[in-house]
């Protein structure tokens, strides 16, 4: 593996780590503070960290493999493809430890987002911001 992708990785793991970061903060903000049932918080942990993630990947992350202005409309389209398909995962997965086991819901969440955060991450690359030709 080539050291600029080693990079890329870890820039990706630096925004997508604070991503999560803020989606589960915002997550127990909304339950402990607001009374907001865990999976409807869910959505809004995601809202907030979906526009901190693709801000954060699409300038920094990926920011040498896509180009200016149509690039700019087509990555944020693929990416929000990939961060609602993301979010579904997440949102079944969080469901299936909800309802399915006993583990808490601070831990279950946990365990979503870095699982979720792996799939996204290969489609971010090979597809929402790999290079597009002007």
């Amino acid at each position: 593996m080539k050291l600029e992708e080693l990079w890329r990785i870890a820039r990706f793991g630096v925004v997508g780590l604070t991503a999560a970061g803020v989606h589960y903060w915002t997550v127990i903000a909304l339950v402990e503070l607001l009374q907001i049932a865990p999976l409807h918080a869910n959505v809004g942990g995601f809202v907030v960290a979906f526009w901190f993630s693709y801000f954060g990947h699409r300038y920094w992350t990926f920011s040498d493999t896509v180009g200016h202005q149509p690039g700019q409309r087509q990555s944020f389209l693929r990416f929000l493809l990939v961060a609602v398909l993301g979010f579904l995962m997440n949102a079944f997965l969080f469901f299936l430890f909800l309802h399915y086991t006993d583990i808490p819901y601070y831990v279950a969440l946990a365990i979503v987002v870095l699982t979720v955060a792996a799939m996204t991450y290969v489609l971010s690359r090979l597809w929402a911001f790999r290079r597009i030709a002007s």
